[in-house]
């Protein structure tokens, strides 16, 4: 799959380093592992602002649509409406919807059919994948 920012690892190394980024950074955006549940920064965060792709920083999910899941990551039940690319993900013994930034393909987490809103869904996302910017004054 083709994603409009192209980069080297060494080149997402590099910009996770210079952000400050969590050191599972790289391995969870760029080889798509998962961050241990209830460790995230994110999982019970809420503030209100916006939630970006750490590596590239485009605008993911607003605070709004955040909730407590009860799961272990942060989780969303709307993202921004083209925001995110959806990948079938058969590994693990088990058929999945994986997330990634439409703009770089970074591995956020998963979408799950069993979200509490009218969109009914659950973007469980790993919160090394995830940038938070407060609302602009």
């Amino acid at each position: 799959m083709s994603f409009p920012i192209h980069k080297t690892e060494q080149e997402w190394q590099a910009e996770l380093q210079a952000k400050g980024a969590e050191p599972a950074a790289f391995q969870v955006t760029r080889h798509a592992a998962t961050e241990r549940p209830f460790t995230g920064r994110y999982e019970q965060f809420w503030a209100d602002g916006s939630y970006h792709c750490i590596c590239c920083g485009a605008k993911l999910f607003d605070s709004d649509t955040k909730f407590d899941a009860g799961c272990g990551w942060p989780s969303f039940d709307r993202a921004i409406p083209g925001a995110i690319t959806e990948i079938v993900d058969r590994s693990h013994g088990m058929v999945r919807t994986e997330t990634v930034c439409s703009q770089c393909g970074a591995h956020l987490g998963h979408v799950f059919p069993d979200g509490p809103s009218d969109t009914g869904l659950r973007y469980c996302m790993n919160s090394a994948s995830l940038e938070f910017e407060p609302p602009k004054a």
